[in-house]
């Protein structure tokens, strides 16, 4: 008997899926319950973003020619 092939999910794969689902499945509170989970993920990437530039900053102010 054949094992089954674990298929390793690709980056951004959930994301691309969650945005092709069916809405009209979902009721209201479902969806209120999706946005405000979408919502805290674009909180969490924000964060991300900044953390990010803030890193790029100092390492560019570290490593620069003074003038």
């Amino acid at each position: 008997m054949d094992e089954p092939v674990n298929t390793r999910v690709q980056r951004g794969q959930r994301l691309a899926e969650a945005t092709r689902e069916d809405l009209e499945l979902y009721g209201v509170a479902e969806l209120e319950d999706r946005i405000a989970a979408l919502q805290d993920e674009i909180d969490r990437c924000r964060a991300q973003i900044e953390r990010k530039r803030s890193g790029r900053a100092a390492a560019d102010s570290l490593f620069s020619k003074p003038s």
